[in-house]
């Protein structure tokens, strides 16, 4: 798939979630190709300002990891990604309108201001439905994308959209039965 083709489904990957990068986060999306592996998936993506750099960034919740991508004109690209088990905590403030977030790794603090308040909210729900899943739902990518599968059918029959045949059926065609 060329580098092209890969960014368009990126955008495509945003739409669908809702998700509408503004002007500034245009230049850390086009990166985005040569960051994800060829089968990682978006779960969520906030932007906002480095606290420490106060350069404009992208944090991005990925089905496999949580990914921080700087890029600035004169100071080149400056990715960094952190496996979900290695988080420690993740936490967010809103104020008026806008938020922050702040993720603790290890020893390292990751902090991000000027987040959309709704947004922040949302990204650390997100990221901590992967951080209290086990190890084990990292180690096979492909995998997890069945379990992510798996989670939604199961979703869709407690909320009465899908019946237990039409959850059963659905299961059975996704486990490859």
């Amino acid at each position: 798939m060329s580098e092209r083709s890969r960014l368009d489904e990126i955008k495509e990957e945003l739409e669908k979630l809702d998700i509408n990068p503004t002007f500034f986060a245009r230049k850390e999306i086009r990166e985005l190709p040569d960051v994800l592996s060829k089968n990682e998936k978006i779960v969520y993506l906030v932007e906002g300002r480095s606290k420490a750099t106060k350069h404009h960034i992208i944090l991005v919740a990925t089905d496999r990891r949580l990914i921080f991508v700087d890029k600035e004109f004169m100071y080149g690209l400056k990715v960094e990604d952190f496996s979900y088990d290695k988080i420690s905590s993740i936490q967010y403030e809103t104020a008026l309108l806008l938020g922050s977030i702040d993720i603790h790794v290890s020893d390292d603090v990751v902090a991000i201001d000027g987040v959309g308040k709704y947004e922040a909210e949302l990204f650390c729900e997100k990221v901590r439905d992967f951080m209290s899943r086990p190890k084990e739902y990292f180690q096979n990518p492909s995998q997890s994308g069945t379990l992510i599968q798996l989670e939604q059918l199961g979703k869709l029959r407690e909320s009465g959209v899908l019946s237990e045949e039409e959850f059963t059926e659905q299961k059975r065609k996704l486990l490859g039965q």
